[in-house]
């Protein structure tokens, strides 16, 4: 297992979308894995194939909830179905999102309160979980990856602006930059 640089807003594949998974084979294998520790090692809740420059549709994720049941596993090939977004001002306490793809930033920003996921595993079993809050903010977040759309994307105005100005100022949006987690402090 090997820890992945994760990429910056900016580098192509995180602005494409990714391609449908279909071997299931050693390599895949051995590249969730790496995602697993990659993303463990960040750290973050979740980790899309293109974050670390593979455009498949994939990603995994790790986060304990409010009751200590711990979610973790692998998406493969994934289906998001999603409730209609609540609307009116954003929550910044309980809705503030970070992405390891634009790291040591957050924003508010507005994502439905459930979604269900349908997915395939390493094995090429299907499965599907229903899920409620900040799970399902993960799934979302993690499946708009997939679609080559990052969580700044769906920002208003404002926080929009502040992100083009970090985004110049960090020399960020231009293809190759990524940082590694555990050698890099970005989240800091």
């Amino acid at each position: 297992m090997a820890v992945l640089p994760i990429r910056i807003s900016g580098d192509p594949v995180l602005h494409s979308p990714a391609a449908p998974i279909v071997a299931f084979d050693d390599d895949l294998r051995s590249l969730v894995a790496d995602m697993f520790e990659t993303m463990d090692a960040a750290p973050g809740v979740g980790l899309a194939g293109p974050q670390v420059g593979v455009p498949l549709r994939l990603f995994t994720y790790g986060w304990v909830d409010e009751d200590g049941e711990r979610w973790r596993g692998v998406a493969i090939n994934p289906e998001l179905w999603i409730t209609p977004t609540a609307t009116g001002p954003v929550d910044e306490d309980e809705e503030s999102e970070g992405c390891l793809s634009f790291p040591g930033e957050r924003f508010g920003l507005r994502r439905s309160e459930r979604a269900i996921l349908r997915a395939v595993d390493l094995e090429g079993e299907p499965f599907e979980i229903i899920a409620e809050g900040w799970l399902a903010r993960i799934f979302q977040h993690e499946f708009d990856h997939l679609n080559g759309t990052l969580y700044m994307d769906r920002l208003g105005e404002k926080d929009s602006r502040i992100v083009a100005k970090i985004t110049k100022k960090l020399g960020w949006g231009v293809p190759g930059n990524s940082w590694m987690p555990g050698v890099d402090d970005l989240e800091g």
